[in-house]
């Protein structure tokens, strides 16, 4: 059953839109002021103060390379079989080809233990 009973009003925060207006710290513009603004990039004075943004994490010193490899298609199988983790075990298993050792996990890495 629906609650039919009346709800109390809210307070009236005693003030209009009007009233905001007043106050407002940025008060319309005009055309002629309109027509006059220019992008930030045009004023190099205050385009060197703003922060620079920064997209992404940061980029590691020692990033692996993204690579286009042809392999049979029964040898990824087999690795994908596996389960997760099948590009680091691929991974180790190239190291070993070359003598390299397994390279420590880098600080924070979570995929390897």
């Amino acid at each position: 059953m629906p609650d039919t009973s009346q709800k109390p009003e809210p307070p009236d925060p005693g003030y209009t839109q009007a009233d905001w207006g007043t106050v407002s710290d940025n008060p319309e513009l005009s055309d002629a002021e309109l027509a006059t603004l220019q992008p930030v990039s045009t004023v190099p004075e205050v385009s060197r103060l703003l922060p620079k943004r920064q997209r992404g994490r940061p980029r590691r010193v020692d990033a692996k390379v993204n690579l286009t490899l042809r392999i049979d298609p029964a040898l990824l199988d087999a690795y994908r079989a596996t389960g997760d983790g099948w590009q680091v075990r691929m991974h180790e298993a190239l190291a070993e080809g070359i003598g390299q050792s397994k390279p420590a996990p880098a600080a924070g890495d979570k995929r390897r233990a």
